[in-house]
C-alpha cells in the first residue's frame, strides 16, 4: 500500500484543498495518532483535522484516487458554513450560539463517555478471555483423559473386529 499512497501524495499535495500526509504513530506523530483515534497500522484517516472519519475504501491507488478526487475538498463545518445544508448546518449554527465554556463542557462530556465505553469493553472482553481460556482448559484435559482412558485402542479393536467378525456373528448374517 504504501507506494500507492506515495503516489497519491505526490499527485494531490500542493493544491489548496486537500493534504495527503502520512504520520509515524511510533515517533513523533505519536500524540497526533493518539487524538485521531489510531489503534493499528496502517490506518487511514480523512475529513477536518478536528474531526477526522474512518477511511473504509480500497487500498490500491486507483480505489484511493477516486476517493480522493470525490471527496478531499472543503467540507460542511464551522469554518465552510456556507456548504452545510439542512440538519447540519441548523447543527453547527445551534453549536455557534453556545459559549466556549458550555461547548467544553460538551467535548469534555462527550469524551469522558467515549473513555468510560472503551473501559468498560476492555473490562468485558478480560472477563470473556478468561472464560474462554478457562473453557478451552477444560475441554483440552477433557480430551487428554478421555484419550489416555484408551479411546485409541477401543476405536481400533471397534475396527478390526469390523473387518473381522468372529464365527458366530458371521453365521447370523
Amino acid at each position: 500500500m504504501k507506494p500507492d499512497w506515495d503516489k497519491l501524495m505526490a499527485e494531490f499535495n500542493g493544491g489548496e484543498s486537500a493534504l495527503i500526509a502520512d504520520v509515524d504513530c511510533t515517533a513523533k506523530g505519536k500524540p497526533l495518532c493518539e487524538k485521531a483515534g489510531v489503534k493499528g497500522y496502517p490506518t487511514l484517516k480523512w475529513g477536518d483535522a478536528d474531526d477526522l472519519q474512518d477511511y473504509q475504501g480500497g487500498r490500491d491507488f486507483s480505489s484511493l484516487q477516486k476517493f480522493a478526487s470525490e471527496n478531499l475538498k472543503p467540507q460542511c463545518s464551522p469554518a465552510n458554513l456556507d456548504l452545510c445544508e439542512g440538519d447540519k448546518k441548523t447543527q453547527i449554527e445551534e453549536l455557534m450560539a453556545m459559549d466556549l465554556e458550555a461547548l467544553e463542557k460538551k467535548v469534555e462530556e462527550g469524551e469522558a463517555q467515549i473513555k468510560e465505553a472503551e473501559e468498560t469493553f476492555q473490562t468485558e472482553l478480560q472477563v470473556l478471555q478468561d472464560s474462554y481460556k478457562t473453557l478451552q482448559e477444560t475441554k483440552d484435559s477433557t480430551i487428554e483423559e478421555v484419550k489416555s482412558s484408551g479411546l485409541g485402542m477401543t476405536k481400533s479393536v471397534v475396527a478390526y473386529m469390523k473387518k473381522n467378525p468372529k464365527e458366530e456373528e458371521k453365521a447370523e448374517l
